[in-house]
């Protein structure tokens, strides 16, 4: 049976829109070969608190031959060191093939890396909303089309991802995953499918079908909690969640479930903009395994707090809220937050006040995820507010689908050729103009 017609496909009354998702692969590690070409092929780990010294930390970023090991993002370094040992450790009869190299965090030479990417996804796109360092959407729609190209095995779309690819790896030396569709969130999702390095597309009426076996947690817009539920109700991918009804749907989780239904069945009718100010940042990790151990939890708050003060500094951003998520096992996510009288920037602040949350209601608590935030953010040139004089904004919690209880909580706003040559393929579109990344996750 044929799929039928969806917004923005060839049977519909306007263009074809042409999204491409670029994400970056293991991208702090790709950053460090960068400077030291010898760990190519290598395990890997980005964190920070292994150094001589220091008792506390987390992974910020493992590259794939470390994950064979068992080292993932947001891990307490004392268990990645454990999984792997650190390669200037090992003893004479040590085999050195089971070691890893690890590097210290450094956010500046990663940034101007993701300078230079994102110098490229400007000239290869007229629209570009960049989502994170190492992340970002381009509409270019006007830059290509779906046509088939004259070989007739692949779309001029997906030469033209595969030379912002080549260009990524040639200009700057690190490797992108691209996904190629009509719209944001199946692009999104297509980026993942083939990674590392991978180009995968999806065309205009392949859309239901691409997503129909994926995962439910996995369409825009679902998360632990909502995917729990509708668990509950026989959902567990995206194509039982297109084909169930969409007046129960509604019933259990209001308007909400609608545009999950139809988000399921390919419809997302979002443009790709460019990325404005945010009303908060933050970052969240995971536990491999849920824990209760008090100083685990404590050392992945600082790294997340220290992250996310960094990235405020980056852009010029005070704060006036400090707040922590945490996820209780099975998906009860609590969130709790204190507010300052005036903005600041004080990123011993940010981990102060994070401890604080956390081990005023969660020392003991066992949890499987944890995030810290900054919100109530100001972009403005101002004196900042004595630090003595925050005040408590509350401390209730609530699940993630559930209402709230006052507490703050600010919410991000609404979320190629075959050749070396610098010079697009063929498109089949407009004129090219010239001008002008854990990863990171943002909790919402």
């Amino acid at each position: 049976m044929a799929e039928e017609t969806l917004p923005g496909t060839a049977d519909d009354d306007g263009p074809d829109s042409i999204v491409l998702h670029v994400d970056m692969d293991c991208f702090y590690a790709a950053c460090e070969r960068l400077r030291e070409p010898e760990l190519e092929g290598k395990p890997v780990v980005v964190g920070m608190g292994y150094e001589p010294g220091e008792g506390h930390g987390a992974v910020a970023t493992a590259s794939y031959e470390a994950r064979e090991f068992g080292v993932e993002s947001a891990q307490p370094i004392s268990t990645a060191l454990e999984r792997l040992p650190r390669i200037d450790d090992l003893g004479p009869d040590d085999d050195p093939a089971a070691a890893g190299h690890y590097r210290t965090v450094d956010l500046e030479f990663y940034k101007s890396v993701a300078a230079d990417v994102k110098a490229i996804l400007h000239d290869c796109a007229d629209v570009v909303r960049e989502v994170s360092i190492d992340e970002a959407y381009l509409d270019v729609t006007d830059r290509t089309a779906w046509d088939l190209a004259a070989s007739g095995d692949r779309t001029l779309a997906e030469g033209f991802a595969r030379y912002v690819k080549q260009r990524i790896a040639r200009e700057v030396g690190v490797a992108a995953s691209i996904g190629v569709a009509p719209n944001m969130s199946t692009a999104k999702i297509a980026s993942d499918f083939d990674k590392p390095d991978g180009l995968v597309v999806v065309r205009p009426g392949e859309v239901r079908s691409f997503l129909a076996p994926i995962p439910v947690e996995e369409v825009h817009g679902v998360g632990p909690v909502t995917a729990r539920k509708l668990g509950s109700l026989g959902i567990e991918t995206a194509g039982d969640l297109a084909d169930a009804d969409a007046a129960v749907l509604e019933a259990e989780f209001g308007s909400r479930g609608r545009e999950l239904h139809e988000r399921a069945r390919g419809y997302d009718d979002r443009t790709v903009t460019p990325t404005g100010r945010p009303k908060s940042l933050s970052r969240e990790s995971a536990f491999t395994e849920p824990t209760d151990d008090s100083e685990d939890k404590r050392e992945v708050v600082r790294a997340l707090a220290a992250d996310v003060a960094d990235r405020a500094r980056s852009r010029g951003a005070m704060y006036r809220t400090i707040g922590i998520k945490v996820v209780v096992p099975p998906f009860d996510i609590n969130t709790r937050a204190t507010s300052l009288s005036g903005p600041v920037d004080d990123p011993e602040l940010v981990e102060s006040v994070a401890l604080d949350l956390l081990d005023a209601e969660f020392e003991a608590t066992t949890v499987r995820k944890l995030g810290v935030r900054v919100s109530k953010l100001s972009f403005a040139d101002a004196d900042q507010s004595s630090l003595d004089g925050w005040e408590s904004a509350g401390a209730g919690g609530a699940d993630g689908d559930g209402d709230g209880d006052g507490r703050v909580s600010d919410e991000p706003e609404a979320s190629a050729g075959d050749g070396d040559a610098d010079e697009p393929p063929n498109t089949g579109g407009g004129t090219p103009s010239r001008g002008g990344q854990s990863s990171l996750v943002e909790f919402d």
